[in-house]
């Protein structure tokens, strides 16, 4: 894949809480693809996602919900500090935080998520733990547009695996953030090169509407055919 000029890059702001594994993934590849990461926003000041984009030189910021006098002044804070950014795309890395039903329809369309699991099953936390108590024999990831209920929205991008008899869910969890390592900078490429859009409430890959499960990936093969 040819390198794209900074200039030409679309903006991109992420949203994380913690570790920032798939932040690391996207500052990765982004020499790749059609985005450049310009700001990174945390609601746990002392998150280390922070400091890996820090030391990529990216705009990083803690906003500490403790301190604010009610969700509504830190969603207002949130909104204003993102758009400081004039980002393209929003992109939620592991944020813990549900965002409040203004702040998704203030990005609607251009605002992603990754989550653990193959949706429609297993929304929510813990969802190896789930997957494992309940003898799945597959798991993975989807990317998905935001929508104001909890993981939901049009689906992306599903990349999938065999549960192992051996896996636990620390082995699991590692399989899965590694597809969404590869996934998730792939989806963020797609929209922002202008290929996928979120057109009612479908997902629009070139002018052709994706499976409502996504676009259909697997463990060792993880690129679009």
């Amino acid at each position: 894949m040819q390198e794209t000029a900074v200039s030409e890059k679309k903006r991109v702001v992420v949203l994380l809480s913690g570790n920032g594994s798939n932040l690391q993934a996207l500052l990765d590849q982004e020499h790749n693809h059609s985005y450049q990461i310009v700001g990174v926003i945390s609601n746990v000041p002392e998150a280390y996602g922070l400091e890996r984009a820090r030391q990529h030189k990216v705009a990083a910021l803690g906003l500490d919900y403790k301190v604010f006098s009610s969700r509504g002044a830190f969603d207002q804070r949130l909104v204003e500090e993102v758009k400081r950014f004039e980002p393209d795309l929003v992109v939620l890395a592991g944020y813990m935080k549900i965002l409040s039903p203004e702040f998704v329809e203030k990005f609607a369309g251009r605002l992603i998520n990754v989550h653990p699991s193959l949706l429609p099953e297993y929304k929510g936390l813990g969802t190896y733990r789930r997957v494992l108590a309940d003898k799945k024999t597959r798991h993975g990831c989807t990317v998905h547009f935001v929508t104001p209920e909890l993981d939901s929205g049009a689906h992306i991008i599903q990349a999938s695996l065999n549960v192992e008899p051996t896996d636990n869910e620390e082995s699991l969890k590692q399989r899965v953030q590694a597809m969404e390592h590869q996934i998730y900078p792939l989806a963020v490429h797609l929209i922002t090169s202008g290929r996928l859009q979120l057109k009612g409430d479908k997902a629009v890959l070139d002018d052709h509407p994706i499976d409502p499960l996504g676009y259909q990936l697997q463990e060792n093969a993880l690129e679009l055919a």
